[in-house]
């Protein structure tokens, strides 16, 4: 008789089942990390050390505290453009602060079991969200293809041919260590002319350390964190749920959407109080991991581990990578994460779902921000929706043998979108004594429902006419007694037959 919860099985599970699968992928992303936490740490205006300890800290953190295994998370350029201002502003230790805030918002998101919110993402929005991301990873890879020298370009060829010939020959090692190592040995032996990682900033020669932000504990200092914790919070929720989905169809499983947000939350508290800045899920380096094998916990916890290994015990060895061959492996992120069956599907698909897709492609290009992308998405496929549903809506009439009593047949949802259709089609000016208006086969659904029943019926009882509503179900009677006007002489609800 087993003494463990389902739960704990899978738990264990999720650390045991592919121990050398997630071991190898691990490593491969934790070198991959390293140019991005460093990039990215420019971006917002800070030491180099400060995105290095953030991604160590994240990583091993969220291994044991997200919800979606194999799941790389780390420090990121969504969170680091929202940190411009505040660093220049008021300095690293008040980024630190904001991100402790950061992380207590993501645990009340996770409470508050914020992560369904994630249903309401069409697909059209994540293959529009994909896409863009695959083309700003190309695009944030043009300074290492541009003005460098030939042995770089031939580098960055050979990284490719390796990354894409080994698995017909072999699966064994993940295609990107090897193409790693290969073109690091080439690069020491013939003593090529070419950026290594050591060209790329001061890497940190000692462990994080343990220290809570120096700031004063006031309501201002609140208030100046707050706008941007929030903010930090949002985005990174964002973009975390949405690589979350995205593992999840890479890997046919599934996640806890509430856990991860919790997760995050943890993580970005513990890189503020290690020296560290706010960061998400990385899509990139998720596609890295998964696609090198990775289906557990463990590659997370390996790829925090294994670079704060690189960093503090490696780092001559570290220092030799070229960026070349780390080009070469952003490369293939960009191709395999690029939907390139949305493009054919352009022709096919329904011209909105194309058109949400395009427009979440463009603004996050444009902008680079992909929280910005998908709202706009998620916006025009809440249009798209409404739009399409008000059409459903279908209303004909009828009038009595003895011309006295008109009567409107109501068929499908009345909302926001079909509400002036509704209040159009009925005729208040037709000289009859009676209208009936049957709502037997329709529904209201909110309060713009509800006004536009109310101008119908306040309009005929102002000419003299006897208004009966027939058919209210339960739910559109309840609405309609709660923000209804037409409680006048003359009017009759009649509810629906059961």
């Amino acid at each position: 008789m087993s003494l463990s919860s389902p739960g704990q099985t899978g738990f264990l599970r999720s650390w045991t089942s592919n121990i050398r699968g997630d071991t190898l992928s691990g490593i491969v992303v934790a070198l991959a990390l390293i140019p991005e936490a460093i990039g990215f740490s420019v971006i917002a205006g800070v030491d180099p050390k400060v995105g290095l300890y953030a991604s160590v800290v994240i990583a091993c953190t969220i291994a044991f505290a997200g919800g979606r295994p194999a799941m790389i998370s780390a420090a990121t350029a969504a969170t680091a453009v929202v940190m411009v201002e505040l660093v220049r502003d008021h300095g690293v230790q008040y980024l630190f602060a904001a991100t402790i805030l950061m992380g207590v918002i993501q645990i009340l998101a996770g409470l508050l079991r914020l992560g369904r919110l994630m249903r309401f993402v069409s697909q059209s929005v994540m293959t529009g969200f994909v896409n863009a991301l695959a083309i700003l990873i190309f695009l944030a890879q043009m300074p290492e293809l541009t003005g460098v020298t030939p042995a770089t370009y031939g580098l960055i060829a050979l990284g490719l041919a390796i990354i894409y010939g080994v698995p017909r020959i072999t699966r064994a090692i993940p295609a990107p260590l090897i193409a790693i190592a290969v073109l690091t040995a080439i690069t020491a032996i013939f003593h090529l002319d070419v950026r290594t990682v050591a060209h790329l900033g001061a890497l940190p020669s000692a462990l994080p350390s343990f220290a809570l932000p120096d700031v004063p504990l006031t309501f201002e200092t609140l208030r100046i964190l707050l706008p941007y914790a929030a903010t930090l919070a949002a985005v990174g929720l964002l973009e975390s749920l949405l690589t979350a989905q995205i593992v999840d169809d890479l890997t046919d499983t599934g996640s806890d959407k509430n856990r991860e947000c919790m997760g995050q939350g943890v993580a970005n508290m513990a890189s503020a109080v290690f020296g560290g800045m706010g960061g998400c899920a990385m899509i990139g380096q998720s596609v890295i991991n998964v696609s090198s094998g990775a289906r557990g916990r463990l590659s997370t916890l390996v790829a925090g581990a294994f670079l704060l290994l690189l960093l503090v015990a490696l780092q001559d060895l570290l220092a030799v990578v070229p960026v070349a061959a780390l080009t070469a492996v952003m490369i293939m992120v960009s191709i395999n994460t690029f939907s390139w069956r949305s493009l054919a599907r352009l022709r096919t698909n329904p011209l909105p779902s194309s058109a949400v897709m395009l427009a979440t492609v463009l603004v996050v290009v444009a902008t680079k921000d992909l929280a910005i992308g998908v709202l706009v998405g998620v916006l025009l496929s809440g249009v798209f929706f409404a739009g399409k549903v008000s059409r459903l809506n279908r209303i004909t009439s009828s009038l009595s043998a003895d011309g006295r009593t008109r009567t409107y047949a109501i068929t499908g949802q009345v909302f926001f979108a079909s509400a002036g259709t509704f209040s159009e089609a009925i005729d208040v000016l037709e000289p009859v004594e009676r209208l009936v208006i049957d709502v037997n086969a329709a529904h209201f659904w909110d309060i713009s429902a509800v006004a536009a029943l109310d101008r119908v019926v306040l309009k005929a009882c102002a000419r003299g006419r006897l208004v009966e509503v027939v058919g209210l179900n339960a739910a559109s009677s309840t609405l309609v007694e709660r923000f209804g006007q037409h409680d006048k002489p003359g009017v009759t609800a009649v509810p629906a037959a059961h």
